[in-house]
């Protein structure tokens, strides 16, 4: 036989011989919400007017007042807290992103790993939240004369942030840099994320970049190219004046 065919045929076999003991081997039981249903849907659960699921009080002060410095107020439209944004973080966490379910949680965690590698860290953002806020109102309390930040000047705020920002602000056993990373991406998807999840409140941030949402059906504007787009943006449930009940 030619030295190729051999090779060649020693490859398949080979192969064969992998597919033939993976296939004999001893399967895990897969629990939770896997396997997924054929054509099966997760809608989202419109987040409710009321309590806090998953922060404390104090936690969501905190919380309040660092989204609106993150996103203040101006004459365009209102800041991180009025547009709920702390009510977004609140609802995500208390949900399935705050367990990071579906996300692989065992180490090992690099340090040095690649920033498009995601988070390497052992904690749900649950844990993070919970851990860093604790720190952070420690932190305070300890350079600001024991008050905590929402009790901070503006000016205070935007500096204990900006040395979190950095990496500069030390908190007791905890990452400010991956705090601060991680309320600011909270905060913009809140402010910006479809109202059903809480943030976005009455489509501000829709509303301040002219996004039109989840608008059906374009065709009236199809024969007007290059013309602005006017109608008011639609969210998942509709728009506020279409859901009124009428007697």
């Amino acid at each position: 036989m030619p030295p190729h065919l051999s090779t060649r045929r020693q490859l398949l076999a080979a192969t064969a011989w992998a597919a033939i003991s993976i296939s004999s081997a001893s399967a895990d039981t897969i629990t939770r919400r896997l396997p997924w249903r054929p054509a099966e849907a997760y809608p989202p659960e419109p987040a409710r007017p009321g309590p806090w699921l998953f922060f404390t009080a104090d936690e969501a002060a905190t919380v309040e007042a660092i989204v609106d410095r993150l996103v203040p107020a101006d004459e365009l439209g209102p800041g991180g807290k009025d547009a709920g944004c702390a009510v977004f973080i609140d609802r995500q966490l208390a949900g399935p992103y705050g367990r990071n379910d579906g996300l692989y949680m065992e180490g090992p965690f690099p340090s040095n790993a690649l920033a498009t590698q995601g988070l390497q860290s052992p904690l749900t953002p649950r844990e993070q939240y919970r851990q860093g806020l604790a720190a952070l109102t420690r932190a305070c309390r300890e350079a600001y004369g024991g008050r905590v930040f929402p009790q901070l000047s503006a000016e205070e705020q935007d500096r204990v942030l900006a040395s979190m920002e950095k990496g500069e602000l030390e908190l007791h056993e905890f990452d400010s840099k991956m705090l601060f990373g991680a309320m600011l991406a909270n905060t913009m998807e809140g402010f910006f994320a479809d109202p059903i999840y809480g943030g976005n409140r009455d489509m501000c941030g829709w509303k301040l970049i002219g996004f039109p949402g989840v608008r059906y059906d374009y065709r009236e504007m199809l024969d007007r190219p290059n013309q602005a787009y006017t109608r008011p943006p639609v969210s998942l449930q509709g728009r506020p004046d279409w859901n009124r009940n009428r007697t």
